[in-house]
């Protein structure tokens, strides 16, 4: 007679560091980074030196922090196609009232985060309560607040930029906090930098150690699923909606201090490029999957490719090209590991 071996509860069962490696949602973008600095720093001294190492983390961080916003979201899966545009709304916002009304600069700022978080919370109440796609909704915000950008800038400044920032009140404090620089070995470094490595940890710290990270899995995984076990499904959506918003604010002012001046047109077309660092990061389009770290690690892809082509010499449209490749690349290569996955659960 035989003895029948008992089955292994897939929780216990040992997995190889191997297996563990593969799963990890960032391990494309890892190798995606390695592979592009070793091809842009073999053609280029400038590009691996300590100068050009801060030239292209600087579009790196900025475009990190809203990428690392916009992963958190897709990971509870929703889209925010206005978040390119409100970097603008609300840099136009601080520029207008510390110029052309005579506020402090500070003042504006603290004006301008309200906004962004109305906008952020506009945003996810329609997706929540009207249960549009989010694609749907955000687009519709993109839209309306295009046209308010240029409408408004032009009605109160007769151009659609708004100038003079830097003889505000409180401009040079707030260009220290915000896009001001520091030394390391001798090389200026862009403060921003700091801010997207901050938020790159405490974002990487919420989705894996606390409650909050667990309910923008599961509501991304199977929203329905996860009211039904008690996470606040719509709270946490509306969350994440206003965290993108609060992004956007960041960066925003973060260009406009750093330019003492926004252009009306100021962040059109990059919430694709958010997107897709953070599909090359390995966030899923389907939601409930993903990484800050390889949202950031994504973004720091684009930053080495859109200086390492200014380096070699090379037509600057080469960067769309590379955009739409990168994002195929990332939505095949994510589809590979998402079976990979679910295989080796059976």
């Amino acid at each position: 007679m035989t003895t029948a071996t008992p089955a292994v509860d897939e929780r216990v069962a040992d997995v190889g560091t191997l297996r563990r490696l593969l799963l990890r949602p960032e391990l494309g973008a890892l190798v995606g980074v390695i592979v592009v600095f070793v091809f842009f720093a073999a053609q280029s001294e400038v590009f691996r030196s300590p100068a050009g190492i801060a030239t292209w983390l600087d579009p790196a961080s900025t475009l990190g922090i809203m990428a690392v916003a916009v992963a958190l979201l897709m990971i509870g899966g929703e889209f925010d196609l206005s978040a390119g545009v409100m970097t603008g709304t609300t840099g136009l916002v601080t520029g207008l009232l510390s110029t052309e009304y005579g506020w402090n600069i500070w003042a504006a700022i603290g004006a301008s985060l309200v906004v962004a978080l109305a906008l952020g919370f506009w945003n996810g109440i329609l997706v929540v309560r009207t249960g549009l796609p989010s694609f749907i909704i955000t687009l519709g915000t993109f839209l309306m607040l295009q046209g308010l950008n240029l409408g408004v800038t032009k009605y109160v400044t007769d151009t659609v930029v708004v100038r003079g920032l830097a003889r505000t009140d409180g401009y040079s404090s707030a260009r220290t906090l915000f896009a001001g620089t520091f030394e390391l070995a001798g090389t200026s470094y862009r403060v921003t930098i700091l801010w997207w490595l901050g938020l790159t940890a405490v974002a990487a710290y919420v989705l894996q150690r606390t409650r909050a990270g667990n309910w923008i899995f599961a509501v991304g995984g199977d929203a329905g699923a996860a009211r039904n076990v008690g996470v606040p499904a719509a709270r946490t959506k509306i969350a994440l909606f206003m965290t993108t918003a609060g992004a956007a604010w960041l960066v925003g002012n973060m260009v406009a201090l750093e330019l003492s001046s926004v252009q009306a047109n100021h962040g059109i077309g990059e919430e694709l490029t958010y997107i897709v660092a953070a599909v090359i990061g390995g966030c899923l389009l389907t939601g409930g999957f993903g990484s800050a770290v390889g949202a950031a690690l994504g973004a720091l892809i684009f930053g080495m490719t859109i200086r390492g082509i200014v380096f070699l010499n090379w037509d600057a449209d080469w960067f769309k090209f590379f955009l739409g490749a990168m994002l195929l690349l990332a939505v095949l290569a994510n589809r590979l590991v998402r079976r990979y996955a679910e295989q080796s659960r059976r």
